[in-house]
């Protein structure tokens, strides 16, 4: 390796090492797109292999879940990138999830056991979003506190 390629690239400023709860909030949001992405694309594919009954309306849903998946995708990468304003549509997309999870978990299927992994990735994921570290990484200041 060449020295250029050992010695990162620095913009002036040093950065401290990404907070473990940072990446662990990137890792859940982008979770959380995947799985938005994975329906999305599960329903188009049902929906072009003739075995849903509204085919318009299952593509709407589907085109939706996968548009809707775009928003935790940006967090994720926001969140990994240190983004401040990553943190507002990563802590909408986990509120948002709280309600379809309690609705997953009110069904007497095979949906209460992702009802309830959302809800956890949900829970886990404004947890993480909330915290101090986290809140500090992305230069987001609490009310009242000094500027730099």
């Amino acid at each position: 390796m060449s020295s250029a390629e050992q010695t990162p690239v620095s913009s002036g400023t040093e950065q401290t090492p990404r907070p473990t709860r940072l990446a662990a909030a990137a890792a859940v949001a982008g979770i959380e797109a995947l799985g938005l992405v994975a329906g999305g694309v599960y329903m188009l594919v049902d929906a072009l292999t003739g075995t849903s009954g509204d085919l318009t309306g299952a593509v709407t849903g589907a085109v939706t879940l996968v548009v809707l998946g775009l928003i935790p995708l940006a967090a994720a990468r926001g969140l990994w990138l240190r983004r401040s304003w990553s943190r507002g549509p990563a802590v909408v997309m986990q509120i948002l999830a709280l309600p379809v999870a309690w609705q997953m978990l009110q069904a007497n299927s095979a949906m209460i056991p992702a009802g309830a992994v959302l809800g956890v990735l949900a829970v886990t994921g404004l947890v993480l979003l909330v915290n101090p570290a986290t809140t500090a990484a992305l230069g987001i200041r609490r009310p009242g506190q000094d500027t730099p």
